[in-house]
Order: structure tokens, then C-alpha cells, then sequence
């Protein structure tokens, strides 16, 4: 089976061209070589995708006929990704969230003074300090 109709069988990908999109891209790599669209897979082959900034791993247990349930997927594949690279993500998303809340729009005037003169010098947060207490 090809290895796009693979991904998107499995569920990696919503659709076959998303999967084509992202091969191109290198963004799939099968036993550790850069794959085309059209490479054919086959039990035992070690597959590595890129997608969300995480690195997934699955080792190929057999080739479906066509499109599986989600409940039915790990029929098909074994998921070797490390949980170091999940924590990570968190660590990002966390990171992100941290000065502004999601839905909140761009920064004001005085939010971007702030970090302008948070970068600037040092000063300026023992004045922050002060201010808030």
C-alpha cells in the first residue's frame, strides 16, 4: 500500500492530500529515508511523521484494506513515540498561554511598553515591582 493512502487509512491524516502535502514537505520519513507519495509500505517498516511540532514513531503490524474506525487503528500500527516529546508540547503550550490568555486580541498600547521595557533593561522591572506592591 502506498504510504499517503497508509497514513490517511490510519488516521495520521484527514485526508490523502494532506498526507501527500506533508511527505513532500519531508515531513515523513520511512526506516529512517525520506519517502515519496508513492512509496509502498509493508509489515515491520518503521515510520516517523512530523505534525504538531512531534516527532510520532509507529512500527507498521499490518496493512488495512481501507479507511479504519479510530477503535480499530492500533490494529494496523504500534505508536512508539517517547512520552518526553508529549511533555514538551505541553511545555510549549504552557509556554504561549503564559503572558496572554487565548481569544484576547493583539497586545495594547501599554501591554507592548511593558515588553519593551521588560527587554530593555532590568530597571524597569524593579519599577514593575514596585508599582505592584
Amino acid at each position: 500500500m502506498r504510504i499517503d493512502k497508509y497514513l490517511w487509512c490510519i488516521r495520521v491524516y484527514k485526508t490523502r492530500n494532506i498526507a501527500t502535502e506533508a511527505i513532500k514537505k519531508g515531513h515523513v520519513t520511512v526506516n529512517n529515508q525520506q519517502a515519496k507519495a508513492s512509496r509502498e509500505v509493508f509489515a515491520g517498516d518503521e515510520i516517523s511523521v512530523r505534525k504538531d511540532q512531534i516527532n510520532y514513531k509507529y512500527v507498521i503490524l499490518d496493512i488495512p484494506l481501507s479507511r479504519v474506525g479510530a477503535k480499530l487503528v492500533d490494529l494496523y500500527r504500534k505508536d512508539e513515540t517517547p512520552p518526553e516529546t508529549f511533555d514538551h508540547l505541553k511545555l510549549l503550550r504552557l509556554a504561549k498561554e503564559h503572558y496572554r490568555s487565548k481569544g484576547e486580541g493583539r497586545p495594547t498600547k501599554k501591554d507592548r511598553r511593558d515588553i519593551d521595557g521588560y527587554l530593555d533593561d532590568e530597571s524597569y522591572l524593579e519599577q514593575l515591582n514596585n508599582e505592584l506592591e
